[in-house]
């Protein structure tokens, strides 16, 4: 199996938001979890939930269009 992407999910104070996903996508997520569990050594995976906002912030910090324009200011 190749490295994923996402590496160890470190804590931070949590913000609550709710958001819909289609299904498809959340078993994907549930999936994700299974293998981010077993690469980084976990007994348990985290909850599907816990890999969005590293997730998120990962592709936002990897978006040129979007890191450019921040530094500049």
């Amino acid at each position: 199996m190749s490295k994923l992407r996402l590496g160890p999910i470190v804590e931070d104070k949590p913000v609550k938001l709710t958001i819909e996903l289609p299904g498809a996508l959340y078993r994907d997520l549930s999936d994700y979890a299974k293998a981010h569990g077993k690469e980084t050594g976990l007994n348990e995976p985290l909850p599907p939930e816990r890999l969005i906002a590293p997730m998120l912030e990962r592709f936002m910090a990897s978006d040129r269009g979007f890191v450019r324009p921040r530094r500049s200011r």
